[in-house]
């Protein structure tokens, strides 16, 4: 056996849902998996989204071989223009992952990406790396476990799945050969957690059949459905059931309809000839005779769901009798956006049809408790390591793997987001604790990595809001012209003016008592301000408001 040892990495993703990236390193070589991103909660005002910090990376660049992709959803590729503006390595994936890659990677300036298509069954090499790529069902197209041979065994890395027996593209999963590595041997094991609270087997996605025909059968006006831009499957069972019964299909939204055309062009989605409704047409159409189908599932502020539940779309404008389908999950965190979006909806007059029932009306992309056990006992790794959730989500998941122990199982490890795994010819254990967090980027600004300090102002300006004393003082003489002024925003209500009023008083004093040497000087000054009227304020109020003294020169 080798003596080098085999690093295995997380950079994000593990702890946490969204941010996906795993770093695997041998000796001087790295092949980083996957390179996702996540929303930002409440806290991170005015962030657009949040991607892993690659700091280990550059530290490491010069060894560094490629970018491997599992699947297509942001969670898993949406840090990638970041991560190739710093790496200049080739990327592997599959056709319709890649093609979502350049659609992101359209919106920033990438000098030629190396963008490398690959199939299930194929295999690559980087470096010490044989990296082969298994088909493997989910909630959007074109998804790939990956099998990476390495000099010390086998590595296999699920990515997020399901095991369904029915999916819609008759393309089922490859059973076969993560059983023909368990025969052969596996070191390690990387594995879903996402749905392990769930008993059973997750639902087909064919299971919403069902569901969407009786909406149909009832429906005597428009149905829109709202779902996940990338839930290709889930676009086919509309289409399928619209040309069932005698309707045309429009999709809204820029990814909607971006995801489709690609999907359709590479076969991936197939469109009943004659089906299709223009966007600007459906106002006009039979509202007995028309589907749409639109992106915006999570109530983002301006997507095109949520600017049509508060009627501000060009397109469609809902009616009484109209029924909205919610057909996607709730992510954790959206549910006041989510529930703001079909209150308006309501108001509309339009009936939203959401939530668990049976038939279902929506399906998870991610195996429940029988499907994790059937992967475990398929592959039998000598080493697991749960992916792909909240900490407990993995604790359970490793609980459901020590079943396992004395059937060639021996350790589990649930890592966190930059905690490594290091293993050798004398076994695993945990390793040194890398360099990880989280880069915030704000589209909108000059520079678009927000740095801590202002998420801790913007959230210190939402909570306590802002003073700003306003002095007018002779360079000359040191001394106040006129009584200061302050502008408040925030802080206080029209009630509480007396407050301000002190305040006033408080920046006067301050003034007044301090030497001709210190009122010239700006930078004291305004110091001085700050310290006095921060102590009245808190002391009166018991919060805290930004101060930002101004000086005028007079």
């Amino acid at each position: 056996m080798p003596d080098r040892k085999l690093q295995v990495i997380p950079l994000g993703g593990l702890g946490e849902f969204g941010m996906n990236c795993m770093a695997l390193r041998y000796g001087d070589d790295i092949i980083v998996i996957d390179s996702g991103m996540m929303f930002p909660d409440a806290e991170l005002l005015g962030v657009d989204v949040v991607i892993p910090d690659f700091s280990y990376l550059e530290n490491n660049r010069e060894f560094v071989r490629g970018l491997v992709l599992t699947h297509g959803h942001e969670d898993h590729i949406g840090s990638v223009p970041f991560f190739l503006a710093e790496f200049d390595v080739p990327v592997y994936g599959t056709r319709f992952t890649l093609s979502l890659v350049e659609r992101r990677l359209s919106e920033h300036t990438i000098e030629k990406p190396k963008l490398n298509p690959v199939k299930p069954g194929d295999s690559v090499e980087l470096g010490p790396f044989r990296v082969e790529f298994i088909h493997v069902t989910h909630s959007t197209s074109s998804c790939v476990a990956l099998a990476i041979t390495t000099p010390l065994g086998v590595i296999i890395h699920t990515s997020d799945f399901k095991i369904d027996p029915t999916p819609t593209d008759n393309k089922p999963f490859d059973l076969h050969s993560f059983a023909e590595y368990g025969k052969r041997g596996v070191l390690l094991l990387m594995s879903d957690s996402t749905n392990v609270d769930r008993s059973g087997y997750t639902p087909s996605e064919r299971s919403v059949v069902p569901r969407f025909e009786e909406i149909f059968n009832r429906a005597e006006r428009r149905i829109v459905f709202t779902i996940f831009s990338s839930s290709v499957h889930r676009m086919q069972q509309i289409l399928d059931v619209a040309a069932d019964y005698g309707r045309k299909v429009a999709f809204i939204g820029r990814s909607m309809t971006s995801v489709s055309e690609i999907a359709h062009a590479q076969g991936l989605l197939q469109i009943p000839d004659g089906i299709l409704l223009r966007p600007q047409d459906i106002m006009q159409a039979n509202p007995a005779k028309v589907v749409v189908v639109v992106a915006g599932t999570q109530g983002e502020p301006m997507s095109a769901m949520s600017r049509i539940a508060v009627d501000n779309h060009k397109h469609l404008s809902l009616d009484t009798g109209d029924l909205v389908i919610h057909s996607a999950r709730i992510i954790p965190g959206n549910e006041k956006a989510i529930g703001r979006m079909m209150n308006h909806i309501a108001r509309r007059g339009a009936e939203v049809v959401a939530g668990h029932m049976n038939p279902p009306i929506h399906v998870s992309g991610h195996g429940a408790q029988e499907e994790l056990k059937l992967m475990l006992n398929l592959v039998r790794p000598r080493y697991f390591v749960p992916l792909h959730g909240e900490y407990w989500q993995m604790s359970k998941h490793a609980a459901l793997a020590s079943q396992l122990k004395g059937a060639g199982l021996e350790e589990t490890f649930v890592l966190e987001t930059g905690q490594s795994l290091e293993i050798d010819r004398h076994g695993a254990r945990r390793g040194q604790k890398v360099t990880v967090g989280r880069v915030c980027i704000d589209s909108g600004s000059v520079d678009e990595v927000v740095e801590d300090i202002v998420i801790r102002d913007r959230r210190h300006l939402s909570e306590d809001g802002f003073v700003i004393p306003i002095i007018a003082i002779d360079k000359n003489t040191g001394r106040s012209e006129g009584p200061p002024e302050l502008v408040s925003r925030g802080f206080v209500s029209l009630e509480d003016r007396e407050v301000l009023g002190k305040a006033r008083e408080v920046v006067l004093k301050t003034l007044e008592s301090s030497s001709k040497e210190e009122r010239t000087d700006w930078g004291v000054m305004q110091e001085k301000i700050r310290a006095d009227l921060r102590r009245y304020l808190n002391k009166q109020t018991s919060r805290r408001p930004l101060i930002m003294p101004v000086i005028l020169e007079v």
